[in-house]
């Protein structure tokens, strides 16, 4: 069900909250995200309401990310943004290095009012999303079940797309060898673990397709350049929704990382900000997102207000919940030029 407002509860918190706010600002709030079909529908879903339910212009920008990005704008003492979304790694690296305010969680409904992942010092999560197994039922009428499965050539002959790259290929595959969610990061920080992920990616090595965009792994499918992909979740149903594809998704073990929002260090419209973040993270209102672009939300209850055609496609649903293993970001941090160095010498023997 769409909302393209908000729900009377979000309102009435929302004009509470704005009665302390009401000072004139040096200048109006500005919201900065990834453009696209999904600032799209945060423009509907949370800045006009914004706007109309406070009375006061929202600015939006958009960025392509990158913690440089943001270390140069408080670097320069002429930052003009206040409320930014942020990847996980972002997050991590800006908190560490004090260019976030902390987040005053009283103000915005308390830490108990959002997902366990979606709770930082210096962020809150805005949405979930993952990578899966993605395959054209067309083609293959039941694909993997699991990444197990996925690695399988014999049950499931063809091509496999997999992301260029260290990071959740190497977790994938001490996934499809039978390491436990809970333990693969525990492995592969040791040699033997490392070893034992590229051994189960020399037993597909004939058999892979390598993507580096998130747009590559629909179009692999749809042209039958590969049987199976590793995907983002959204972009595979992007591509059922907007091109009348049939492309199957198998949940089991996905990998999922956050955005979040983040409040710039020394931002002269905190208050402000605080209270979009409020209004942002209401279940009635966090509500209008998944039927218009499927990212998992993070305020407890939104799920309860989706209806289940709209959920079961959702990292956040329960049963796609399950089992699922969150990216690593400080692991990544950590061990990336090293694991980085590893991979490119594999691919090219």
């Amino acid at each position: 069900m769409l909302r393209r407002g908000m729900g009377v509860a979000a309102a009435a918190l929302l004009a509470l909250a704005w009665g302390g706010t009401a000072r004139a600002q040096q200048r109006d709030l500005t919201v900065v995200s990834w453009g696209g079909a999904y600032q799209d529908a945060q423009r509907e879903v949370y800045f006009r309401p914004f706007q109309q339910a406070s009375n006061r212009r929202l600015l939006e920008e958009t960025w392509d990310g990158g913690v440089g990005t943001l270390r140069a704008k408080i670097q320069s003492g002429a930052n003009n943004w206040d409320v930014v979304q942020v990847e996980s790694e972002e997050l991590l690296l800006g908190c560490e290095e004090g260019l976030f305010e902390r987040i005053d969680w009283a103000a915005i409904g308390g830490r108990e009012h959002y997902i366990p992942q979606a709770v930082n010092d210096c962020g809150v999560g805005t949405i979930l999303y993952s990578f899966v197994i993605g395959y054209d039922r067309n083609r293959t009428p039941t694909g993997p079940a699991n990444w197990t499965e996925f690695f399988d050539t014999a049950r499931f002959p063809g091509k496999r797309g997999l992301r260029r790259g260290p990071k959740t290929t190497l977790e994938i595959a001490l996934l499809a060898d039978g390491v436990p969610a809970g333990e693969v990061y525990r492995v592969l920080g040791t040699p033997a673990g490392v070893d034992r992920a590229f051994r189960k990616l020399d037993s597909i090595r004939n058999d892979v397709v390598w993507w580096e965009r998130g747009s590559q792994p629909p179009q692999l499918l749809a042209s039958g350049e590969a049987a199976m992909v590793v995907a983002y979740n959204g972009r595979l149903d992007a591509a059922n929704r907007a091109d009348g594809q049939n492309f199957g998704i198998s949940w089991p073990g996905n990998l999922f990382t956050l955005d979040s929002w983040v409040v710039m260090r020394g931002t002269p419209n905190r208050a402000q900000a605080l209270d979009f973040l409020r209004f942002a993270g209401q279940p009635e209102v966090q509500a209008g997102l998944p039927p218009r672009i499927p990212y998992g939300v993070t305020a407890r209850g939104a799920n309860d207000r989706l209806p289940p055609e709209v959920l079961n496609n959702l990292p956040t649903a329960p049963a796609n919940a399950e089992g699922a293993l969150e990216i690593n970001d400080r692991f990544w941090l950590d061990n990336l030029d090293r694991l980085n160095q590893r991979f490119t010498n594999w691919l090219s023997r």
